[in-house]
């Protein structure tokens, strides 16, 4: 996963948490949970998965955390090899559908804090970041840079030429998402500012804490289109989806910035970039739903 092979968990909790470990265990992806000796604190000591990725989440996190609109835990600290951070107990069982609204009105104040441009990445974050297991640019475009741009050069051009070379794409495949790229001004009016994003918001993402809220984690933040965020939430599907939508375009609107119109016939534009990333790192049925939602994205239809 990346790790120095001379720095431990022990060491990074210690270094970033300021106490010792102990009671400690294993979780999925090299992850270590621990309470700290000296405070009634548990954390996760997280391997990184490459370069820049424990800087990329850590500094993400706390960017997030800033307004405190969503729980977010707290990032304790990282170095090369580790990111220590608050471990949040789950939930023993499914979130209400209050939890869902809560969290959904949340989201969309969280959304309308901003970010500096479209690319941004968070305050001290690196530019080569992650999004996952797949690299991930969050280049620092310049302000007048448009989403479409944006979206077009970081987050569809760079994962379709990825999947060309994979040869998981032909080059009549790859022509309709350049066909996308070009028509992006008309498909998605460049009418909002740029949003500060979890960026990486798939289901799985939302922690669902014994507390009963529900958790941003492991973001790939940066400064984005709030579209895209919602439609990658709609991709798998979350618990009570309907009443975080809902709540959260009440929220939108009560704050005076309403979600634009046609909004839900543009969530499979949004939605190609996290299928791009997984047609990049998995391929198979990825690669045939990113190009049938591309075709249906230039035909105006999601």
């Amino acid at each position: 996963m990346g790790t120095h092979p001379t720095v431990t968990a022990h060491d990074a909790i210690v270094r970033h948490a300021g106490s010792a470990p102990t009671d400690t265990r294993p979780l999925s992806g090299g992850a270590v949970v621990a309470h700290l000796e000296n405070r009634a604190t548990t954390v996760v000591a997280k391997p990184a998965a490459g370069p820049n990725a424990t800087a990329a989440e850590g500094a993400g996190l706390r960017w997030l955390a800033e307004s405190g609109d969503v729980p977010v835990p707290h990032a304790h600290g990282w170095d090369d090899a580790w990111l220590v951070v608050d471990y949040i107990e789950p939930a023993g069982g499914s979130p209400t559908p209050t939890a869902a609204t809560t969290f959904g009105r949340g989201l969309a104040a969280l959304h309308l804090r901003g970010a500096p441009t479209f690319g941004a990445p968070p305050p001290g974050g690196p530019v080569d970041a992650w999004i996952g297991l797949a690299p991930m640019a969050n280049n620092t475009a310049r302000s007048d840079t448009t989403w479409s741009d944006f979206y077009a050069r970081d987050r569809i051009e760079p994962y379709v030429r990825a999947a060309v070379d994979q040869g998981i794409f032909d080059s009549s495949e790859a022509a309709v998402f350049d066909a996308v790229c070009s028509r992006l001004p008309e498909l998605q009016p460049d009418t909002e500012p740029p949003a500060r994003l979890h960026g990486d918001l798939w289901t799985g993402n939302v922690h669902w804490g014994a507390d009963g809220r529900g958790w941003l984690i492991d973001p790939a933040a940066h400064g984005g289109h709030r579209e895209t965020d919602l439609a990658m939430l709609r991709l798998f599907g979350a618990p009570h989806l309907d009443h975080i939508l809902g709540a959260y375009a009440e929220a939108a609107a009560e704050a005076g910035h309403p979600l634009a119109p046609g909004h839900e016939g543009r969530v499979g534009l949004h939605q190609l970039f996290p299928l791009l990333v997984h047609t990049v790192l998995f391929g198979g049925g990825y690669a045939h739903q990113a190009l049938a939602t591309a075709r249906q994205a230039l035909r105006g239809t999601s």
